[in-house]
């Protein structure tokens, strides 16, 4: 079973509703290498669900002691392609190394 790390408004219990339509189960991890910035949303079916015209969005520093915090879920391939449908084009999804040492999906910023 894939995972996916969030670090932003995937945590929300109401959007996950919205996009996978239930609540997903997760644990906190930390993604290293990364640094949290903020990105304006103007998708107006993204703006409906999460309720906030700025969401977080992680750059990669390549400095290790630099982490995000955030929830790793446990989802289906077919959550995977909701969250790709969710996440505005600002984001790509990579696989990376979790502070835990798991293996999982996360969105980051596309702009590299």
């Amino acid at each position: 079973m894939p995972l996916l790390f969030s670090y932003g408004t995937l945590r929300d219990p109401a959007v996950q509703r919205a996009n996978f339509g239930r609540e997903l189960d997760g644990r906190e991890d930390a993604l290293p290498g990364y640094a949290t910035r903020l990105l304006e949303i103007t998708d107006p079916n993204v703006l409906a669900v999460s309720g906030e015209t700025h969401h977080p969005i992680v750059v990669a520093t390549g400095v290790p002691t630099d982490q995000v915090p955030g929830v790793v879920f446990d989802v289906t391939d077919e959550d995977l392609v909701a969250a790709d449908g969710y996440e505005v084009d600002d984001y790509h999804r990579i696989l990376v190394s979790l502070a835990s040492g798991v293996r999982a999906w996360v969105y980051v910023s596309a702009a590299a």
